[in-house]
């Protein structure tokens, strides 16, 4: 007999047991902690403690910390990987068992009773909920955590990215982000912006003749940029240049509003753009499937209301 041989032989020695097998059968199917198992299995804790230290040390079972809770799993890369091999065999064999069904009633009862807590506070809170959230966890994350959504394998323009606030938010979530942008001072700032992310690319150029490949991104946004440009439906035929066929454009930028002195003061062009003026720019430069949807007002703002526009290059 081999070394090799011997954490094969415990392996199988572990699921001699007719109790360690169901214990197994219910951590195939969710984490828990000795006090859950003891409920379900109906044993004593020093008898479902001693079973599982015989499954850890045959690698049968892994245990986290979960604050002051430990939680056990099944763990099949044991024994040099044979226990996803033994378990495949063993498994259905174990789900015919006679007491396999009330096992599994009262493992669902278990689970409910982890929520239990939740509920009760939900019940009683959801008039302070929105209040509590923001207090905990802020109110920007939403935001930033939708953009996980893009495939991983896009490439995404930031049309007009000034000091790059989009690039840090996109670059963790898609293959490569290319910032494009006219103001060397901007494109100073977003460089110490993108630093820490090797797959931003910065361009100098305007949005009327992007220095970009044609058919060349996923996707392209360009955010609070329009109102600045003397001829914007040149920046969105731009846009769907270098949009592959089908590829998709974000706008953000402003409702119509009275604010003239931004003309003066920020160098606006456009005092926003309504729905029908926007919808009518995009399907002049080559977009369809339009959406336009106003933004909920930021309760600190005191500019104008904001809007949203996607709409996809025509294939």
């Amino acid at each position: 007999m081999t070394a090799d041989t011997l954490p094969l032989l415990d392996s199988f020695s572990a699921l001699a047991d007719p109790t360690r097998c169901r214990m197994l059968w219910l951590l195939d199917q969710q984490e828990l902690t000795v006090s859950e198992l003891c409920a379900v299995l109906q044993l004593p804790q020093s008898t479902v403690s001693r079973h599982l230290k015989l499954l850890g040390d045959a690698g049968w079972v892994s245990v986290r910390r979960d604050g002051t809770s430990r939680y056990y799993t099944l763990a099949l890369d044991g024994a040099g990987g044979a226990h996803s091999e033994i378990w495949k065999l063993t498994k259905p064999q174990l789900v015919a068992r006679t007491d396999a069904e009330q096992d599994g009633r009262r493992l669902a009862r278990v689970i409910g009773r982890r929520s239990e807590s939740s509920a009760r506070f939900f019940a009683t809170s959801a008039g302070e909920w929105d209040r509590l959230r923001a207090e905990l966890f802020g109110r920007e994350f939403v935001q930033g955590a939708l953009v996980a959504l893009l495939p991983p394998h896009w490439v995404v323009a930031d049309l007009g990215c000034g000091t790059g606030a989009m690039l840090p938010v996109l670059a963790p979530h898609v293959a490569r982000v290319i910032g494009v942008d006219a103001s060397d001072e901007m494109l100073a700032a977003a460089r110490d912006r993108a630093r820490a992310f090797g797959n931003v690319e910065l361009r100098t150029g305007t949005l009327e003749a992007l220095p970009i490949e044609a058919a060349s991104v996923d996707a392209a946004t360009l955010m609070l940029v329009l109102h600045h440009l003397a001829s914007p439906v040149e920046a969105l035929k731009e846009a769907a240049r270098v949009l592959k066929p089908g590829g998709r454009l974000l706008i953000v930028d402003m409702t119509p509003h009275d604010h003239e002195e931004y003309r003066q003061r920020m160098g606006h062009v456009w005092l926003g753009f309504a729905d029908e003026q926007m919808r009518r720019l995009l399907t002049q430069a080559g977009f369809d499937a339009i959406r336009i949807q106003p933004l909920s007002p930021d309760a600190e703002a005191k500019g104008p209301g904001l809007f949203a526009a996607s709409a996809a290059r025509r294939t």
